[in-house]
């Protein structure tokens, strides 16, 4: 039954031909206006760690106190103090300290351009923590990180440049006239957002390298991420180990809710004692936020994406008020062919199932047209979004199947009316001769 009231609907797109083409047109325009924002503000709202966003923390120490800046965003950092001490405390099971970097990288041929890679210190932690998938060798040791030892990570993409015919590990790299060993190469990775660091941008490629913190600091090698300060700091990396400036990320697993109570407690006791010694004359604020957490605290959507998502939704309302008047005419210029089936003993339910049917046909329809619109609106994203964005505009498998289920869902809900009055129809005078 449900075939023959298929081949209904498709039959019944013929009639009213420019009725039919107009609903189509109108509902796939209303799917695609809101499909181009959604793809876009779903993607960006999507959990980047899923198997492990809970068991993951950021971690806060307000060392500036009451008088220090409002912004929530000069938060996500820690001072180096405070940072080296919860390292030095290692309450985690696995914790890192961290801040980004940049190298311009001789390539180790000849007549081949420099690298200009980004970078980030780090503990050897981070790359259990954060699931970093290697694709050959691995992370350097924890006596690595004790010793301050010359050894990196590549990403794939440095690896593919400065070694495109071989494997790099055991390989050297020069970072700021320095030679180092290359230990691990990493697959493609991406990070979407890369939440471990949102201070620069928030949706950048994970790193092209990766060397140790300590070996870091030792050869003073400056940030290139956001520095926040509440004085002026002396010169150069010493003046920024000494000063109350924040800069480092600082990130810790914890795999129980009795390790996360434990490490709270251990941060109110930290601040509580560096306000005993003086370094702090305020009650300092702690805390510690798991992954979704720390991206509901940050703008994670751009207020125009919000702003376009309201508007595309009143726009589509719109369509669907003029697909219901556009599905009215259309099943009222049907009238006599649906009192004759009525005639012919079709019940009202027949009649109704027959049109809500063939609203769902023209509602398939109008998805083919709104995926294409999406795809085309995507495309103009992608020319006026931020650089680090418009990744995310694309469509995936996910999104096409939702796009078909709003255009068929939207057209049956706004034929319900139409197709009830249809069924309404009786054999009266439509069926006597002229």
């Amino acid at each position: 039954m449900l075939g023959y009231y298929v081949s209904l609907g498709i039959r019944g797109l013929r009639h009213n031909a420019v009725l039919t083409v107009l609903a189509i047109g109108v509902i796939g325009i209303g799917v695609a206006g809101l499909m181009t924002v959604f793809t876009v503000i779903r993607s960006m709202s999507t959990d980047p760690i899923p198997q492990k966003s809970s068991r993951l923390f950021a971690v806060e120490v307000d060392n500036w106190g009451p008088n220090g800046s409002s912004d929530p965003l000069t938060h996500d950092q820690l001072s180096y103090a405070d940072a080296m001490a919860l390292m030095r405390a290692h309450q985690g099971r696995l914790q890192t300290a961290m801040y980004s970097v940049d190298f311009t990288v001789p390539s180790p041929g000849s007549g081949v351009r420099p690298l200009e890679a980004t970078g980030r210190a780090v503990y050897s932690d981070f790359f259990e923590m954060f699931d970093v998938p290697f694709r050959s060798g691995g992370p350097w040791s924890v006596s690595d990180d004790r010793d301050g030892a010359n050894v990196v990570v590549l990403g794939a993409r440095a690896a593919g440049e400065l070694f495109p015919r071989s494997d790099a590990v055991g390989r050297t790299v020069e970072l700021n006239h320095r030679a180092y060993r290359v230990v691990g190469v990493l697959r493609p990775w991406r990070l979407e957002p890369r939440f471990y660091d949102l201070t620069p941008r928030l949706y950048q490629q994970t790193e092209d390298i990766f060397l140790p913190f300590s070996t870091a600091i030792a050869r003073r090698v400056s940030t290139d991420g956001t520095l926040d300060c509440d004085q002026p700091p002396a010169s150069g990396v010493d003046g920024l180990m000494r000063s109350e400036c924040r800069w480092l990320q600082f990130w810790v697993e914890l795999d129980t809710a009795q390790a996360v109570a434990a490490y709270r407690s251990f941060l109110h006791r930290y601040a509580a004692q560096q306000e005993q010694i003086g370094r702090f004359r305020w009650a300092a604020q702690v805390g510690l936020y798991d992954v979704d957490q720390w991206l509901a605290n940050e703008d994670m959507v751009p207020d125009a994406l919000r702003v376009s998502f309201l508007v595309s939704l009143g726009f589509l309302a719109v369509c669907l008020v003029n697909v219901v008047s556009l599905m009215l005419t259309k099943f009222r210029n049907r009238a006599s062919e649906l009192v004759v089936r009525r005639a012919l003993g079709a019940s009202r339910t027949h009649v109704f199932v027959q049109c809500v049917i063939e609203a769902a046909v023209i509602g398939a329809a109008g998805a083919a047209l709104g995926i294409l619109l999406t795809w085309l609106g995507l495309a103009l994203e992608r020319g006026v979004l931020r650089d680090d964005y418009v990744q995310f505009a694309h469509l995936d498998d996910g999104m096409v199947a939702t796009t078909v289920a709003l255009a068929v869902c939207a057209m049956i809900c706004t034929s319900l009316y139409p197709a009830w009055r249809a069924g309404r129809a009786e054999p009266d005078w439509r069926l006597q001769s002229p």
